[in-house]
């Protein structure tokens, strides 16, 4: 059967990826929905090309704006706009899978709508988990959700265990997640606060867009996928680490109880976990070129330098924090992520920011049991840390 998807993010790398895999196999996949904040111009093309059923983007006037070039060019998608459509159409009773690749907040609630419809749903939000926690891994249970990790290092995890969870347990002493490092693995952590937001963007390894480009440089993402791999995996904090691992080769690994490793290789190409993700459980082509063994040099492994990346250590304080700091701590880092992008702020007032609000934006016990109570904890964090930002480029 033809599995239809739905993909929220279509214009960013990973919707572009993911597109590419399904162009692959036109026999298996049709594109039921895309959507977008407000790159009008980039949906519409690829609704010329796909043609979904749906498209939805984030204003009203975008929406207007898509529909008069759709209808110039005999496309006939429908399309909507706001938050409620995404949910619409990651919950849609046509769609089979969803693939949440929307950066941000902003993810979570297409994400617990497609969970709670019981949909296949392909992660490469690390907010929803970040944010959601375990009102959104409860979400999935309660939905009979399928849920696929999309980032490199939880699929290499994936990959690395059986098909039923009931065996993690008894099988994982614990999970090494590796990062490359970023574009600043060897620079002086003195001279960190004279990057530059071309500088912070220049990954070595991954194509990737501006807010995940500038996590990486500081080790945000890192600290993020932490978090991520917390619920993902059902494993307390101390038994998930992190080291470097500069040619991006080795995606992760899971330290078995009898001291065995197991570890997932491959070429830098998310459209490997997309197309894992896609196909699960079954393999199948991704377009991503091949390892070639004979032409590594090395493999290498580094410890994280505290003073280079000193966010990765706010993930391990969230988590023993108050249920919701995590949430916090993301909410934060967009702002100050942001606002290091507009030259508001230098780079090393993003780690400064982050834990200033987390210290400062305590959660209300009320607060995580539901969206909405997230949600105004995510609205509290960004206003607490917009004022802080006002205050630092004052």
């Amino acid at each position: 059967m033809i599995q239809r998807v739905c993909i929220l993010g279509a214009t960013g790398s990973v919707g572009a990826s993911t597109l590419d895999v399904i162009a692959l196999h036109p026999e298996r996949f049709e594109v039921f929905a895309l959507t977008a904040q407000q790159r009008v111009d980039e949906l519409v093309q690829l609704c010329r090309r796909w043609r979904p059923r749906y498209a939805v983007l984030g204003s009203e006037s975008q929406a207007l704006a898509a529909r008069t070039q759709l209808r110039d060019a005999g496309v006939r998608t429908e399309v909507l706009y706001g938050a409620q459509a995404l949910c619409d159409v990651a919950a849609h009773p046509e769609v089979d899978s969803v693939m949440a690749a929307i950066v941000g907040a902003a993810g979570l609630a297409p994400c617990l709508a497609a969970a709670r419809a019981g949909k296949r749903l392909m992660l490469a939000n690390k907010e929803a988990l970040v944010v959601g926690g375990g009102l959104f891994m409860e979400t999935v249970r309660q939905g009979g959700a399928t849920l696929l990790p999309i980032d490199s290092e939880h699929s290499a995890i994936f990959q690395c265990l059986p098909d039923d969870r009931r065996q993690w347990a008894e099988r994982i002493d614990h999970i090494v997640l590796t990062a490359s490092g970023g574009p600043f693995r060897a620079r002086d952590p003195a001279t960190l606060h004279s990057v530059t937001p071309e500088e912070a963007v220049a990954h070595p390894n991954w194509v990737m867009g501006r807010k995940i480009s500038v996590d990486s440089a500081t080790m945000m993402n890192k600290a993020l996928e932490v978090i991520e791999a917390r619920w993902l995996f059902e494993l307390p904090p101390e038994r998930i680490r992190v080291v470097l691992h500069p040619q991006s080769i080795i995606h992760s690994m899971v330290v078995c109880r009898d001291a065995s490793v197991l570890a997932q290789l491959g070429t830098p190409d998310m459209k490997v976990p997309i197309a894992v993700g896609l196909a699960h459980p079954q393999r199948m082509a991704s377009g991503a070129s091949r390892l070639d063994f004979l032409s590594l040099s090395a493999l290498s492994f580094e410890a994280v330098d505290p003073r280079r990346f000193p966010g990765l250590a706010l993930a391990y304080d969230a988590l023993g924090a108050a249920e919701g700091s995590t949430a916090v701590l993301n909410a934060a880092n967009e702002v100050a992520v942001a606002a290091f992008l507009d030259r508001r702020i230098r780079f090393t007032d993003i780690h400064h920011l982050n834990a200033d609000t987390v210290a400062a934006v305590l959660p209300a016990r009320d607060e995580v049991s539901a969206i909405e109570g997230l949600l105004a904890l995510d609205a509290r964090a960004r206003a607490w840390a917009a004022a802080a930002v006002e205050r630092m480029s004052a």
